[in-house]
C-alpha cells in the first residue's frame, strides 16, 4: 500500500481497522488473475494481511511482499513469519531481484507513486509469455473525501503548511488499457464502486486516517495543530457523509487492471 520514498509514517493498526473493506478489492482483483504463477511479488504489500491469502490459491508459489514502510513490513513479518517480506521502493524495484516473477501484483499502492505509468513498460517487459501484471487503485479523487481535503489545504490557515502532501493522480481504466495493450499485453480492465457502510464516531475521518491523511499528518508535527486540522476536516466529512440509522455510507470507486503478456 506504500511504495515510494516519503517522510510519511504509516500506522498498521489504523490501516487494519477497516481491513474487511480494504481487502475486498484485493480479492476481487486476484480472482480474475489467470494461470498458476510460480513466482509472485506483491508491490506495496502493507501489513501483509492480503498478501498472505495468496498462499491459499497458489500454495506452491514463491511469494515476496515489498513495501517502503518499515512499520508495515515489521507488522507483516510479525503476523506472517513464514513468508518473505522486505523494505523496498516501487520506483527502483527491478523484477530480476526476485527471479523475474510471472505475477506482479499491486493493491492500492500505485496511486502513491508519481509517474507510476512510466514503470509499466519495465514490468511488463520482464514478464514471461503468459505472465501477468495485476493492480488495483482508487479512482475516487473527485469524491468529497479528497476535494474537501484539497480545499482545506488551500484555506487561509493551512495554505502553504501542507505543501507536497497531495496524492498523485491516476489514469482512467481506458487509458491503462490503451497503454498496456500497446505493450503487447491482453488487458482486462474494469471499475467498481463499493458502497461501504462504516460505523462509529466520525467514521469517514477514521477511514482517511489509515491512508489518505498520512502525508498531511506527517507535515503537522505540532499536536495541537494536528488536532485542529483533524477537527476541521472531520466536521466537513460528517456533513458530506451524514450518518443514517444503518451507518455512514462511503462510496468508493476502484480501478482494476490485469495485463497478461502475449
Amino acid at each position: 500500500m506504500t511504495g515510494t520514498a516519503t517522510s510519511t509514517t504509516w500506522d498498521p493498526a489504523q490501516y487494519l481497522r477497516h481491513a474487511d473493506h480494504r481487502s475486498r478489492p484485493f480479492h476481487d482483483l486476484v480472482d480474475r488473475v489467470p494461470g498458476t504463477p510460480a513466482r509472485i511479488v506483491d508491490l506495496g504489500c502493507g501489513p501483509g494481511n492480503t498478501t498472505a491469502t495468496l498462499t491459499d490459491r497458489w500454495p506452491d508459489a514463491a511469494l515476496t511482499g515489498i513495501d517502503h514502510s518499515p512499520q508495515m513490513i515489521e507488522q507483516a513479518r510479525a503476523d506472517h513469519p513464514g513468508l518473505a517480506f522486505r523494505i523496498g521502493d516501487i520506483t527502483t524495484w527491478d523484477p530480476a531481484e526476485d527471479g523475474s516473477p510471472d505475477l506482479i501484483l499491486s493493491n492500492a499502492a500505485l496511486q502513491w507513486v508519481p509517474g507510476h505509468v512510466d514503470l509499466l513498460p519495465r514490468w511488463t517487459e520482464a514478464l514471461p509469455a503468459g505472465g501477468t501484471l495485476a493492480f488495483q487503485i482508487p479512482g475516487n479523487f473527485d469524491a468529497p473525501t479528497h476535494t474537501l481535503l484539497t480545499e482545506l489545504r488551500g484555506s487561509a490557515r493551512w495554505n502553504g503548511r501542507l505543501a507536497g502532501t497531495e496524492r498523485p493522480a491516476v489514469l482512467e481504466p481506458a487509458d491503462y488499457l490503451a497503454r498496456l495493450s500497446a505493450l503487447d499485453c491482453t488487458v482486462d480492465a474494469w471499475e467498481t464502486t463499493y458502497y461501504q457502510t462504516l460505523t462509529g464516531a466520525h467514521p469517514v475521518l477514521d477511514w482517511m486516517l489509515g491512508t489518505g491523511l498520512r502525508p498531511a499528518l506527517a507535515a503537522l508535527t505540532d499536536p495541537a495543530e494536528r488536532a485542529d486540522f483533524l477537527a476541521e476536516y472531520g466536521a466537513l466529512l460528517d456533513r458530506a457523509y451524514p450518518a443514517t440509522r444503518y451507518g455512514t455510507v462511503l462510496p468508493y470507486r476502484r480501478i482494476f487492471i490485469i495485463a497478461t503478456r502475449k
